[in-house]
């Protein structure tokens, strides 16, 4: 949901831009509205950063636990009165978790298969850069009635990625 309104506040925001250079008088206030972009820009870094920072997603970290067990698990702190969880409702996340993948430039859905069972959320496949591990556990456990997300995503290799060219 909240990356449905980000993206909706996007599309806005770069209307009104457009909008602007076409017009005469829109010329003066460019300035005015590149700053007001670039402060959005740098708040939502910011919150992006400090979520990472919060649930121990920094690429040094993921690295650690990946060369210690394989595998990244996060969880979440439970709210009161935890939700039924039933196959309706794990459906309902991952298609959810897929949707975001969708609409990240930086990960690809294709890449990356998720498998939600009573709220907790698996992720395996391949990405490009621990960074990318961090970006698509953030994903999943900003989607609701997630508990909890295992992480087995693998980095690429240099390596594999000359052989398929």
């Amino acid at each position: 949901m909240k990356a449905l309104i980000v993206l909706i506040v996007g599309i806005v925001i770069g209307g009104a831009v457009v909008w602007m250079y076409s017009t005469k008088d829109g010329q003066s206030a460019s300035k005015s509205a590149g700053d007001q972009i670039e402060s959005a820009a740098k708040t939502t870094r910011d919150a992006f950063q400090e979520k990472i920072r919060v649930l121990d997603l920094r690429p040094e970290q993921i690295k650690d636990d990946l060369d210690r067990t394989g595998k990244v698990i996060r969880r979440k702190a439970r709210e009161m009165g935890q939700a039924i969880s039933d196959a309706t409702a794990d459906a309902r996340v991952t298609a959810a978790i897929k949707g975001k993948l969708v609409a990240n430039k930086d990960l690809s859905v294709l890449s990356i298969s998720v498998n939600t069972t009573e709220g907790i959320v698996t992720l395996s496949g391949s990405v490009n850069s621990m960074e990318d591990i961090s970006k698509a556990m953030l994903l999943a456990m900003d989607t609701d009635g997630v508990h909890e997300v295992i992480s087995t995503l693998q980095v690429k290799t240099k390596q594999a990625k000359a052989d398929s060219k």
